[in-house]
């Protein structure tokens, strides 16, 4: 059948049971409290502290404001993080929001989740960083003027495809990418945070002068700052997209976080007084690419070692997003909700390529349409949407169901503050600048209900899509992750 349910695991990771015959495939637990902190700050590190500081700060009208949006995107991303270890200590299985949406709520609301996740936010997402890869990458070939369009986005597509022949080909292999580039990301960022210190130290302190004035104090123009700081800290709940795969789940999930998330905001906050010191309001606003600015202006000669660095901390961070970005894609999979060929890997590598081409097809996709800042947002709305939806869960189980054995307690008032303002970030940008593209997005997550209730409610498997899988498998040499040892 193109779709059904089965429950599943890793195949690289096996353990026999002989008492039934049958080969049990679970995922072994390997990440500890390093790992977890490293897995945190290595994805939430990417592109958006290098392209998003300048959007901030035009949005909010000046330097003062925007470090204050950078200090509480830093604070909210922490709560939902607090928030989502309560989550991860009750319903100890991996998938993120998508389980336990699917846990609390039950299929459906799990299916219009997973179905927008897969097809649209997660290429958004990786489509994104990729861009943002692009913009850094070619800016050296372009000096004093901004890159073409054309180069940007070709640059992208490249990333994209070489992520890709790198993923389906051996999992080692990315995971070594992922690790070479997260040095290279802090590396960049200590430079800058030390440039910064030295210009404070000899007085360049003119940006923090009258830092609050011509403050913007729209109601959807902060919605959209917060989108773009907020941005730079996503990868916050990545923890709990591979909780079957901790040591010591109840201790782990919650330590790193409190390890990882304000050692980001730190970093972050630094970054942007340096970025402040080194150029005017103005100046950092005409700046297509900051980090490059800033290099050409502190370091002179050796300004592209930024450029380089930057480029392989967004390459870096674009691995670990479309390295992760399968996971969703699998787990539902797992519970029926996606087509089968979604949840298979490669009969020799061991790799689930299906997922991983498929959301490379929906990436390029997204590129050869959208710029950085509006994929961005779309990508934002979409996230919030569903953290609300998330945290909503929480609050249901701390009140409805407190009985339920939880190791780690998070106090009520955060997951209130947290859905309160995912209900503001949703909101804001719709009253405030109301977009026709906000319509087609909660078009097309409604959209779902079309495939919903003929293909997983009434598990209706038409014979040409049997048909369909079979010739892909063929062609793309993959199986099914389950298999019996009889």
């Amino acid at each position: 059948s193109t779709m059904r349910e089965r429950k599943t695991t890793d195949p690289l990771h096996s353990s026999t049971d002989p008492s039934e015959g049958k080969e049990k495939l679970r995922l072994k637990q390997e990440v500890g409290l390093i790992s977890g902190v490293s897995l945190i700050a290595g994805t939430m590190i990417g592109s958006g502290i290098f392209m998003s500081p300048e959007w901030v700060l035009h949005h909010m009208g000046n330097p003062a404001s925007s470090l204050l949006i950078w200090a509480a995107c830093g604070l909210l991303a922490m709560f939902g993080a607090l928030s989502y270890a309560e989550l991860g200590t009750i319903i100890k299985e991996s998938g993120g929001e998508y389980i336990y949406i699917l846990r609390i709520f039950g299929s459906f609301p799990a299916f219009l989740f997973a179905y927008t996740s897969v097809i649209l936010v997660r290429p958004a997402g990786l489509a994104a960083v990729c861009l943002s890869f692009a913009e850094y990458a070619i800016a050296p070939f372009y000096p004093g003027c901004t890159s073409p369009q054309v180069a940007i986005k070709c640059t992208a597509a490249a990333c994209i495809l070489i992520l890709t022949i790198i993923n389906c080909l051996n999992v080692r292999l990315a995971t070594s990418v992922m690790n070479i580039f997260t040095a290279a990301k802090l590396l960049a960022l200590l430079v800058i945070v030390v440039g910064g210190l030295v210009l404070l130290a000899k007085g360049q302190t003119q940006s923090f002068q009258n830092g609050f004035q011509g403050t913007t104090a729209g109601f959807g123009a902060v919605g959209v700052a917060f989108y773009q700081g907020l941005w730079s800290y996503d990868g916050w709940n990545n923890l709990n997209y591979v909780t079957e795969e901790l040591k010591r789940p109840e201790v782990t999930l919650p330590r790193a976080l409190m390890i990882a998330i304000p050692l980001v905001t730190c970093l972050y906050l630094l970054v942007n007084v340096s970025y402040l010191a080194a150029m005017t309001p103005s100046e950092l606003l005409s700046s297509g690419a900051v980090a490059v600015t800033w290099g050409d202006k502190v370091l002179g000669s050796w300004a592209w070692l930024i450029s380089l660095s930057v480029a392989l901390s967004t390459f870096g961070s674009s691995n670990g997003t479309f390295f992760s970005g399968g996971r969703v894609c699998y787990i539902a999979a797992r519970e029926g909700h996606m087509p089968d060929i979604l949840s298979m890997a490669h009969v020799r590598f061991l790799t689930p390529s299906p997922a991983l081409l498929f959301t490379s097809a929906m990436s390029l996709i997204m590129i050869i349409s959208g710029s950085f800042t509006s994929i961005v947002n779309f990508f934002s709305f979409m996230a919030w949407l569903f953290y609300g939806m998330t945290i909503s869960g929480l609050l249901y189980l701390k009140i409805k169901k407190p009985e339920l054995p939880r190791s780690y307690k998070v106090p009520i008032i955060i997951p209130i503050i947290v859905l309160m303002a995912a209900v503001y970030l949703v909101l804001a940008p719709i009253i405030d600048q109301p977009q026709v593209e906000i319509l087609y997005i909660v078009l097309f997550v409604f959209s779902g209900i079309i495939f919903y209730f003929p293909l997983v409610h009434f598990k209706y498997h038409p014979r040409f899509l049997q048909r369909v899988t079979l010739h892909l498998q063929l062609l793309l040499e993959v199986a099914p992750t389950t298999k019996d040892a009889n």
